[in-house]
């Protein structure tokens, strides 16, 4: 009995080893550091913290966002007072998401990256890509962490912040009308028979629908987005479709170009499938999956084998 005990941990071991060589990648390691290259013309890639983070967390958010040499990059912290000054928030606001902002080269689009997504709770890439959209950001690769558990809104702030202290003014009307979008996502998504997907890809239809048809009337906004609901099988109370309608409306009284932001987004669609069908086609992956369960079987096989000696 002891005997077969021994044996069943010994396989135990071995599945363990057989998992983590299957799932975890292989890194060489030269010995040597990897320095990041300084962009000239477009500038250093610019760190946002925020405020609230103690000394530890914000070690710990540098490394989340794979801040390496300081003098490689531009650090700045977000308050109480910037969300109350870009956005009319509460100045007593406890900031903790952070931000790290890559500005790209005019064409290459917006491209978000969760890098704690267990710890941004309410926001996602595509709610932030459409409301930094909304408020101006382009052509630009935004990183956002938080070493704790929080909505994720303050990260937005951040960014803004970013661009201002660059000298790149944003407008203010766009800002919190992004804010306002992303709010309107954020409690969308809470309601029954919705989620961050359902939400996220809704406002981009609406953005995209309304790009087509340039409609006129705050009548043709409401149409468009009763049109989307229908087609997406959404079913919102009274209050909240006039939520959608008075958010849209707001975006085209303010003239936002939304062929240049459907263009965005489906820059962003376009990327995402890449990465995803990358994947897909990477027989490296797929065989090493193959491996690991021949690998299980004829470890399993060998160990009743033994049991029947």
């Amino acid at each position: 009995m002891m005997k077969n005990y021994m044996k069943l941990i010994g396989l135990v071991l071995m599945m363990t080893t057989l998992i983590m060589s299957a799932v975890l990648p292989v890194y060489a390691d030269s010995g040597e550091k990897e320095t990041e290259s300084i962009n000239e013309k477009l500038g250093v890639p610019i760190i946002v913290y925020g405020d609230t983070l103690t000394d530890a967390q914000k070690t710990e958010t540098r490394e989340l966002l794979n801040v390496g040499d300081p003098d490689t990059v531009e650090e700045y912290s977000v308050t109480g007072e910037d969300i109350a000054n870009y956005i009319n928030g509460d100045p007593n606001s406890r900031m903790f998401s952070s931000a790290k902002i890559v500005r790209e080269e005019e064409g290459e689009g917006l491209t978000i990256n969760i890098v704690t997504p267990d710890n941004i709770t309410e926001v996602t890439n595509e709610m932030y890509a459409n409301a930094l959209l909304t408020a101006g950001v382009e052509n630009a690769t935004v990183d956002v962490a938080s070493p704790v558990a929080v909505s994720g809104h303050s990260a937005l702030t951040g960014i803004y912040k970013a661009y201002d202290v660059e000298g790149e003014e944003l407008d203010k009307a766009r800002m919190e009308l992004a804010n306002e979008e992303l709010g309107v996502a954020t409690d969308l998504a809470e309601k029954e028979g919705l989620n961050q997907e359902k939400v996220s890809e809704l406002i981009t239809d609406i953005k995209q629908t309304i790009a087509e048809q340039n409609p006129a009337t705050k009548e043709e906004v409401e149409q468009i987005v009763k049109e989307q609901l229908d087609k997406l099988e959404i079913s919102l109370s009274e209050e909240d479709m006039q939520r959608l309608t008075d958010l849209f409306e707001k975006m085209r009284n303010l003239n936002i170009d939304f062929d240049k932001v459907k263009n965005q987004l489906s820059d962003i669609a376009s990327k995402v499938s890449g990465k995803i069908e990358e994947l897909v086609n990477d027989e490296g992956f797929w065989n090493s999956v193959e491996n690991f369960f021949s690998n299980l079987v004829n470890a399993i096989s060998d160990f009743v084998s033994s049991l029947l000696k």
